[in-house]
């Protein structure tokens, strides 16, 4: 796909493929919610650096909605959201937060991942359902492409999680070697936590691909009429 909307020029080689996965990743989530008649949409997991291009790349895609909100636990002072709540996704949320921030489409562009262990993440999906009226969006990167596009380290994250931290201590990555910054998932990982909700719940997932192998994982989902 030709990149017609963002000038990746300026990013290293692992950032221009990250940014062009995003790209493909837009045109998948606008495929599948072209016919569907939408308000508001609710961005989880915002990042503050909102002017860089690279940055909440795919909410930035998403055009053509009467209302944008944004719930993150860094402050957004962007004027592209009509409403900003500062907490993190896998926190509890007051009633008054649900009704406030809850939105006709809920995106979260790799977020999931960056919430800590197993029992937050499930939480992030509990509270994302809470927070939709029609459809949902989560996006990861998928644990089992051979290079993490966050550290840019090939195949160390294929082994156990203990493992994997311990190596991106000893190499000086002491961010992404806490479970609460860095907790890579698998496509049977997260079928496993969106199947706790299949009363409320129907999802289908999608998945984009790099050099034939699946590289992000995308899921669609919606509240069972």
């Amino acid at each position: 796909m030709e990149n017609n909307i963002y000038s990746i020029k300026h990013y290293g080689f692992v950032d221009k493929i990250v940014i062009k996965k995003r790209l493909e990743i837009i045109e998948i989530i606008k495929n599948n919610i072209a016919n569907l008649k939408m308000e508001d949409v609710l961005d989880i997991g915002t990042t503050k650096d909102f002017d860089k291009e690279s940055s909440n790349l795919i909410v930035k895609g998403i055009k053509g909605y009467n209302k944008y909100k944004s719930i993150s636990d860094q402050k957004i002072d962007s004027e592209y959201f009509d409403k900003c709540l500062t907490k993190s996704i896998s926190d509890s949320f007051s009633i008054s937060e649900i009704k406030d921030m809850k939105s006709d489409l809920v995106i979260s562009s790799a977020a999931i991942e960056h919430v800590g262990n197993k029992s937050n993440q499930i939480k992030m999906i509990e509270n994302i359902i809470k927070l939709i009226n029609k459809i949902f969006i989560i996006t990861t990167p998928n644990r089992y492409y051979p290079i993490d596009f966050h550290t840019k380290l090939p195949l160390i994250h294929w082994f156990s999680k203990k493992f994997h931290r311990f190596c991106l201590k000893k190499i000086g990555l002491d961010f992404f070697s806490k479970e609460k910054n860095l907790n890579l998932i698998s496509k049977n990982d997260i079928i496993e936590m969106l199947e706790i909700f299949k009363k409320d719940i129907v999802f289908k997932i999608h998945t984009v691909k790099l050099l034939g192998l699946v590289s992000n994982l995308i899921i669609i989902g919606k509240i069972k009429i």
